[in-house]
């Protein structure tokens, strides 16, 4: 950054002043910008002149960039700030504005007068009157201000960064549980109206920290995200689900939790069958994932998602989705595969085997892994489920070989892959290899002008 802006300002002192090329009607005419208009470090025509506490003036956007990257010296005079908030200079700023209105008849556009930002101050007086009137369960002056941080927000980066350094991520998780602790009896329109825009502003600090990410963990706190993402607006459940998404994902002791709340599981398999838009399906998506994969997951979980009939849903997904979703959904695929219930489901549908052999090596890394896992567990013997078991695993491992299979695994493990990977694969090949004999035998020089489909 440093050695950038000196040779852009090296180049402004050889180049002299900065001129305009305007249209004149006769020929070309040059209006040159007033040095003290320019920005010493853009050297372009200030739209926001802010002073530092050394006294010198830059555009805002520029000066703001330098001390985000680290720096917390003055450019021009290397002298350490005594504070990184640069103060509006509205002297400047109306002079360039006469004299951009002086030079209309050039072409010349007048500055728009900028909107004072937010101060480090005023976010934290808006912080701590959200959490007072949290705490005294006053929900329309909480709404009130949680909608006016929100725009704040909108108005530019700057704001949006000086409001996420302030804190404001724990302070709207705690008022979040302050209300959901007192509204856990009733869900009305009104109740439930400054919990969806607290929900809201929580989206937009994301990823949020590991305060926020506590409190919004307790119990009060998850029962609301769950009743709000199974209302019927839109908004409610994706934002909820996003939410919800942050927590498990760095704390899996919450998946427990949130597998006894009535309604959870239901509301997360609803948002994959009946999709709002791909982001609220995608953290959906990795919510399961978690609460199926995880050590503190079981298979009392995973049954219960067999039972509502998510895996015909996960294969109609992964057979047409993107890359991302597919991904996920294999995972979860892979979680569900891993008890009893979700194996016989599976075996049950017959685009499970063709599906998960076109997927390999066809989509990522990851969806190679969980489609080998997926195929290892349906083809795996287990002595402790019994002949019909026994049964349906050689009619797995016969479709799998007649699908391609084999050649798909020997692939594999030509292009590397990791020590598990590597591992399941090999133990595949060595159980289809055993019934091989039971497919059709085909000459491959028969396909020899086909082209390959991985």
């Amino acid at each position: 950054m440093i050695s950038s802006w000196r040779r852009r300002r090296s180049a402004g002192r050889l180049a002299g002043k900065e001129k305009l090329p305007l249209d004149g009607g006769a020929g070309d005419i040059e209006l040159t910008i007033p040095s003290h208009f320019r920005c010493p470090i853009s050297l372009d025509l200030m739209k926001d002149p802010v002073t530092l506490t050394t006294g010198i003036t830059y555009d805002r956007q520029s000066i703001e960039t330098w001390i985000e990257s680290g720096n917390v010296t003055c450019p021009i005079t290397n002298q350490v700030l005594r504070s990184l908030e640069p103060i509006p200079n509205h002297t400047i700023r109306k002079m360039i504005q006469d004299w951009c209105v002086q030079n209309k008849s050039y072409g010349i556009e007048r500055i728009p007068t900028p909107r004072i930002p937010i101060s480090s101050d005023e976010v934290s007086e808006i912080l701590f009157k959200i959490t007072e009137a949290a705490e005294r369960r006053d929900r329309e002056k909480c709404k009130e201000l949680v909608m006016k941080l929100k725009d704040s927000m909108k108005e530019s980066e700057g704001n949006k960064r000086r409001i996420m350094s302030n804190g404001a991520g724990k302070a709207l998780a705690a008022a979040f549980e302050a209300l959901s602790s007192s509204e856990k009896a009733v869900f009305d329109e009104n109740r439930m109206g400054i919990l969806e825009e607290l929900l809201s502003a929580l989206t937009l600090f994301f990823p949020l920290d590991e305060e926020a990410k506590c409190v919004l963990g307790l119990e009060s706190s998850l029962h609301c995200m769950v009743r709000l993402m199974e209302a019927g607006d839109l908004s409610r459940r994706r934002n909820s689900v996003l939410v919800i998404k942050q927590i498990v994902s760095s704390n899996p002791r919450k998946i427990a939790a949130m597998a006894e709340i009535e309604g959870a599981m239901e509301a997360l398999v609803k948002l994959i069958k009946e999709p709002i838009c791909p982001t609220p399906t995608k953290a959906s998506l990795m919510v399961m994932y978690h609460m199926v994969s995880s050590s503190f997951s079981n298979d009392k979980i995973r049954e219960r998602f067999v039972e509502m009939g998510l895996v015909p849903s996960l294969l109609e997904m992964i057979v047409g989705s993107e890359r991302s979703v597919c991904d996920k959904a294999l995972g979860v695929l892979d979680g569900i595969c891993s008890c009893k219930k979700g194996r016989e489901e599976a075996y049950g549908n017959a685009l499970t085997m063709p599906v998960l052999v076109k997927k390999i090596l066809r989509v990522s890394d990851s969806a190679t892994e969980f489609s080998v896992s997926i195929i290892w567990k349906l083809c795996k013997s287990r002595e402790d489920e019994g002949d019909d078991n026994e049964e349906r695993i050689i009619r797995a491992v016969v479709e799998a070989l007649q699908v391609g299979a084999f050649q798909k695994l020997l692939l594999v493990l030509q292009v590397g892959c990791g020590e598990r990977l590597k591992e399941e694969t090999s133990d595949l090949l060595k159980v289809l290899n055993l019934h091989r004999r039971r497919v059709e035998c085909i000459d491959s020089m028969d396909f020899k002008d086909l082209k390959r489909p991985f």
